[in-house]
């Protein structure tokens, strides 16, 4: 069975975008693949980070992950931190990566062009852990948003470089976007990804906001004055998220949603998807509750862990061989 991995940051509250994005790609592909997910806490800290709000976020988004679906006898879940051999190998892969490629990451490029400062050395560096996260575990695949695909080429790039260099150690990823759902944008702004750092509460719905005042956000989404139903992302940017999101949910097609959907008017086809939003939103914080009072958590975390590092330990072990570090056998 082929390998797949990926993770999320335990920062800011998880959104439907997240969901949709990610989360509900990794439930469908734990029956096809061997899943490996991981919290990546480590890359939460990049940025100044309340240390009580992320271990809560952290905390929430365990329990979120099986909640949403995922199945701690298919998918090993764990905790980035618990397994060393991710900064480790991090270190080594920081000094095969070249500046420039850094300097090229679109997270660090954004933020040096609208003229931040104080930006951290890990910020900088970040990209070479991840290639980390995912060349520990000789992922085959790595399901990503289409924000996050350049990550994975450049993880592709260090793989390649130290097979090269060095002999064959690192299988080579795949990176796996999602057709419909891979990027979930603005319900007040279209134009941009729906985002746990978002200040604009109207603009983004959390996976445990309440469900009624998520339906309100719904009602109140930008669309246009087009004021014909179709997907037309480019010229109603607005329209296309609120189908790919109830499509996503509901599972029916956004054609068959379109074509319901002839010659009714925008507020109908809001309420619709508002009830399908709350529905989900209510089921979903119903079956989260029941996992944080029965404390799964720990015990998934602590399997998980061990799973892993087995893995991670060889891979280390296997690369300190070839860089020269093991000086016995």
């Amino acid at each position: 069975m082929k390998r797949m991995l990926s993770g999320i940051k335990p920062t800011g509250k998880l959104t439907l975008g997240n969901y949709i994005g990610a989360i509900r790609q990794f439930v469908t592909y734990q029956d096809e693949y061997e899943m490996f997910v991981f919290i990546a806490n480590m890359h939460a800290i990049t940025v100044p980070e309340n240390p009580s709000e992320l271990k809560k976020n952290t905390k929430d988004l365990i329990a979120l992950y099986i909640a949403c679906g995922l199945d701690p006898e298919k998918v090993t879940l764990f905790l980035q931190s618990d397994v060393h051999e991710h900064a480790e190998l991090g270190w080594m892969l920081t000094c095969h990566t070249y500046m420039g490629e850094l300097q090229r990451m679109t997270q660090y490029k954004d933020k040096v062009a609208k003229g931040e400062t104080s930006l951290t050395a890990g910020l900088f560096t970040y990209p070479s852990l991840m290639a980390a996260d995912i060349l520990l575990y000789d992922a085959d695949y790595v399901p990503v948003g289409v924000d996050q695909k350049q990550h994975v080429e450049l993880t592709r790039d260090l793989a390649e470089r130290f097979n090269h260099r060095y002999g064959e150690t690192f299988v080579v990823p795949t990176p796996v976007v999602a057709k419909v759902g891979a990027k979930v944008y603005s319900l007040s702004d279209p134009t941009k990804k729906m985002s746990k750092s978002e200040n604009d509460d109207k603009s983004t719905i959390y996976l445990l906001d309440d469900p009624k005042a998520a339906r309100k956000k719904i009602m109140s989404a930008v669309t246009d004055s087009v004021g014909i139903i179709q997907y037309d992302p480019e010229n109603q940017p607005g329209l296309a998220n609120l189908l790919t999101i109830h499509s996503c949910l509901s599972g029916e097609s956004i054609e068959s949603i379109v074509s319901r959907y002839e010659g009714k008017g925008y507020g109908e086809l809001k309420k619709e998807i508002g009830d399908t939003v709350e529905k989900f939103l209510t089921d979903l914080q119903a079956r989260y509750k029941e996992i944080v009072a029965s404390g799964i958590c720990e015990k998934v975390l602590a399997d998980g862990k061990e799973k892993a590092q087995a893995i991670a330990f060889k891979k280390v072990r296997k690369v300190k061989k070839k860089l020269g570090f093991q000086l016995f056998n």
